[in-house]
């Protein structure tokens, strides 16, 4: 409705301020008319402000003045033989007083115009910054998704092939009885382990198990990676079997729990942090809580900074709430909750 308002709007006022005027004229003319014949008995006086309202909201306030005084000349002369006053003073104070309400009114149209194009402005601006929130968090993931497979497939494979290669000079070097085969055993370990943790990043970038239970073990394999990346305790507590039925909305639900622990890990300093997923009453609920310095003592949080106004647009794309509250006892406890749409799979 309201598109249609706008489009309505734009095709009136393409049209040239003449031919808008023009239009009022006729419009004005074709009400005096019909004054003219019903006589003083029946007031066309309301009529009179239609023609007033079309200059004003397609023309300008100039042009309603205009119509307004063209309109207070027909509506004399309609009435010049039947009005009931004894005067001509009578008469033109009559006129007066209706001239009156017709600036009245083209201030009032002119007002509601004014209004309804801040009105279009602000959600113009809106809608622009929601496109805005998706093209960022698009590119985003479509970067991450691009970083994730350069890892895996370049890196990964480059570094598993010179760890072969190691592994075959230092098998190479022991059948020798070279002294250098235990350097170069030691380095096919620092290889492996290179690999290991390359890998471990890339599936942390870009997991591509991420939809319907999968959902559930790429956040376990998130906790497992990031327990052995940094020390902390991370784990996954999971209540009953979630399926997510859109690929979508399980990224979503991937990357605002990774987000949330990745600030947790770098402002909150936790020793633990815990991921819990489950169904509730038909309510998708994801918490994640660590037993960090918490909103109130880490100054690095307070400020809503890019992650978490990113957190708010994933969740408001799927349709959930997402609040960041005080976790008894100390730390944070970020809450997601989503209406479930659609029953979830046997």
């Amino acid at each position: 409705m309201h598109r249609a308002e706008s489009a309505m709007t734009q095709l009136m006022r393409r049209l040239p301020r003449g031919l808008s005027l023009l239009l009022a004229v006729l419009l004005t003319l074709l009400v005096g008319w019909v004054d003219d014949i019903t006589g003083w008995e029946v007031s066309l006086f309301i009529f009179y402000a239609v023609p007033i309202v079309q200059a004003v909201w397609w023309g300008s306030a100039w042009q309603g003045v205009l119509i307004s005084v063209f309109s207070g000349a027909v509506w004399w002369y309609a009435n010049r033989d039947v009005h009931p006053y004894n005067t001509s003073l009578g008469y033109f104070w009559a006129l007066l007083n209706r001239e009156f309400y017709f600036i009245v009114v083209i201030f009032a149209v002119r007002g509601i115009r004014k209004r309804q194009e801040a009105d279009a402005a602000y959600i113009q601006v809106l809608e622009e910054r929601q496109q805005l929130e998706a093209d960022i968090v698009s590119v985003s993931e479509h970067e991450q998704q691009r970083i994730g497979r350069d890892l895996h497939d370049g890196l990964c494979q480059q570094l598993a092939a010179i760890g072969c290669a190691t592994r075959v000079l230092a098998d190479e070097l022991s059948a020798q009885g070279s002294p250098q085969a235990e350097d170069a055993m030691a380095l096919e370990e620092s290889l492996r382990q290179a690999v290991m943790e390359a890998r471990d990043l890339a599936r942390g970038i870009f997991p591509v198990h991420v939809d319907r239970i999968g959902l559930s073990a790429a956040l376990r394999d998130l906790a497992t990676t990031l327990s052995r990346l940094t020390g902390l305790e991370i784990r996954v507590e999971e209540k009953g079997e979630v399926q997510i039925h859109s690929p979508e909305e399980a990224m979503h639900l991937y990357r605002i729990a990774q987000e949330a622990v990745s600030n947790a890990v770098r402002h909150a300093a936790p020793t633990k942090i815990t991921i819990h997923l489950g169904v509730e009453k038909d309510r998708l609920q994801m918490v994640i809580e660590d037993d960090g310095q918490g909103l109130g003592q880490s100054s690095s949080r307070n400020p809503e900074g890019m992650g978490q106004r990113t957190m708010r647009y994933r969740a408001r794309s799927i349709g959930a709430s997402l609040n960041f509250e005080p976790r008894p006892g100390g730390g944070t406890c970020i809450r997601l909750v989503q209406p479930l749409t659609a029953p979830l799979s046997p």
